[in-house]
């Protein structure tokens, strides 16, 4: 009887943490997601294009690309544009969308271990419950 409880306790204080998780995170995205602004610094110069000015950056030139593949082959621009795309992630706008993903797996992977808890913990006292050998 005490491990039913229990069980129910400790779901019920999982799911608080996977909720409480849930809205901090996703409070955090929109913060971030409002007072962020998208870094141009380190461009060569800009281009208007249909009434919009871009910024022009330097990998983004053929003679960079060139170099860059001449130098390390398509493996080193294949890696070059990994690691540029990750490092984005936590810049400007992007970490807000990249903190709401991980708040949101975090999140399902406590509330997934507070669904399933009752199972694991009756297969637990299952084990010791059943002693083989023993008497």
């Amino acid at each position: 009887m005490k491990i039913k409880w229990e069980t129910a306790d400790l779901q019920h204080a999982l799911r608080l943490i996977g909720g409480i998780l849930l809205l901090v995170g996703f409070g955090s995205a929109i913060f971030i997601y409002l007072t962020a602004e998208n870094d141009s610094s380190g461009g060569l110069g800009y281009e208007e294009e249909g009434g919009s000015v871009y910024p022009i950056m330097p990998e983004d030139s053929k003679r960079y690309l060139r170099d860059l593949e001449l130098y390390s082959g398509k493996t080193g621009v294949l890696t070059d544009k990994f690691s540029r795309w990750f490092v984005g992630l936590w810049h400007g706008k992007s970490l807000a969308f990249t903190i709401a993903c991980i708040a949101i797996l975090i999140s399902s992977g406590i509330f997934y271990a507070a669904r399933h808890l009752p199972y694991i913990l009756k297969s637990d006292v299952r084990s010791e419950d059943n002693r083989e050998g023993t008497e």
